[in-house]
């Protein structure tokens, strides 16, 4: 929360720092070809082979490599200098998918490659995320990083339908190309508005033991335990993600229903991140939103019908704006020094658990049907989030409160 008399940071204050706005807009550049690649790769993997299978698994291709790439590679972000770290990555990743845009290129090439630019994304990421508490103080920090994910959620709104008329309009391999020119643009605005510091570790190895310190820091530690434990409560909100479109189905519903169901969580934690940067909600809020994230989706059980569902599931998107207190938190408390292998760790774990999330639902749906999985999520997300919320109040009374920088 904001100290008495003191103005809460606003969206404009921390556009207004010139670090931040750059690395928030190469950001939103580099996050802006990604959609538009997945796109691009969805429909050149069907034109080529014609089989919905591998469809899929290129598209699986695009989200895969952060699982490994996180643990392993985000430590990068704390032994090179993170400016030229997220350079470097971007330059990789522009020439790599220049390549990718080559129609002659076969598709087995085409995915390998795929996986090499998605893998690259792990140490780029982290190291933005590690930077930006360098270039934020303490009263705009949580504001940056509200704004940092409402431009990824809003972008993900936006970004498969826009992406879906340019990719029709030029064709894949065009769009493909405008994603390569979109990271070389990203590190030009890396390399003129972001300072040079020193690399927080000396070192370069990057090995299975590296991933195992990142690990052992977060499980030591009962802050970031705590904080990492609320992320990943995301396992339960992402069932309606995946079983949108047989949801809308057992609701009498077709593709018009199940795209509204899709857009309604994203749309929620947009409103929400904004709610959460307007009101100033701080750590106190944390717990009693984690707990009530997933409790609106247990009404799904009823089949109340399209409109109730997505105000259920737009309402869930609102809660889970907890996130993005949860990982303000962790990215601050986390030791400068390790800072970039913390976060992906966590980057890792967070997409691990939403992919099993996913996974499961769908044997469940197939048991108990589409509307009943997603109310038991929601109830067991409810059901998880509660002694999480009662030690993360525990702790917090014996802690020493943090110091503004």
């Amino acid at each position: 929360m904001a100290a008495t008399g003191e103005r809460s940071a606003t969206f404009r204050d921390v556009l207004a720092v010139p670090e931040y706005r750059s690395l928030w807009l190469s950001g939103l550049i580099s996050r802006a070809g990604d959609q538009l690649a997945r796109v691009a790769l969805a429909v050149l993997a069907y034109s080529l082979t014609g089989s919905a299978t591998v469809t899929t698994l290129t598209y699986a291709l695009t989200f895969v490599p952060s699982l490994i790439g996180g643990p392993l590679l985000g430590g990068l972000a704390d032994r090179f200098p993170r400016r030229r770290l997220m350079i470097a990555c971007d330059v990789a990743r522009a020439l790599l998918v220049g390549i990718m845009a080559i129609p002659q290129v076969p598709f087995p090439v085409l995915c390998v490659l795929l996986f090499v630019v998605q893998l690259i994304d792990a140490p780029e990421k982290t190291a933005r995320i590690a930077t930006t508490p360098d270039v934020l103080d303490a009263r705009l920090y949580v504001t940056g990083v509200t704004l940092s994910q409402m431009t990824s959620q809003l972008t993900t709104l936006v970004g498969f339908g826009v992406g879906g008329l340019i990719v029709t309009a030029i064709g894949p391999h065009a769009a493909l190309g405008l994603n390569a020119l979109s990271f070389a643009l990203a590190a030009l605005v890396v390399a003129t508005g972001v300072k040079e510091r020193p690399a927080s570790r000396t070192g370069r190895v990057v090995s299975l033991g590296e991933m195992a310190t990142g690990v052992g820091l977060i499980v030591r530690d009962r802050r970031l335990r705590g904080l990492l434990a609320f992320a990943l409560l995301a396992t339960f909100s992402i069932a309606p993600e995946g079983l949108a479109v047989p949801y809308a189905a057992a609701l009498g519903g077709g593709t018009v229903e199940a795209g509204i169901l899709l857009c309604a969580i994203p749309a929620g934690s947009v409103v929400g991140m904004y709610l959460v940067n307007r009101l100033s909600a701080g750590l106190p809020a944390l717990a009693p939103l984690a707990v009530a994230s997933c409790l609106p989706l247990v009404v799904s059980a009823l089949e109340p019908g399209i409109a109730v569902s997505a105000t259920a599931w737009f309402l869930t998107g609102v809660l889970s704006a907890y996130q993005v207190i949860a990982n303000a938190e962790f990215v601050r408390v986390a030791p400068p020094e390790r800072r970039g292998q913390a976060v992906g760790v966590a980057a890792s774990a967070l997409t691990a658990v939403q992919g099993i999330g996913v996974l499961f639902s769908g044997p469940l749906a197939d048991r108990t049907g589409p509307p009943a999985t997603i109310a038991v999520y929601g109830l067991a997300g409810t059901i998880v989030a509660l002694p999480l919320a009662v030690a993360w109040r525990r702790d917090r009374a014996v802690a020493p409160q943090p110091e503004s920088r």
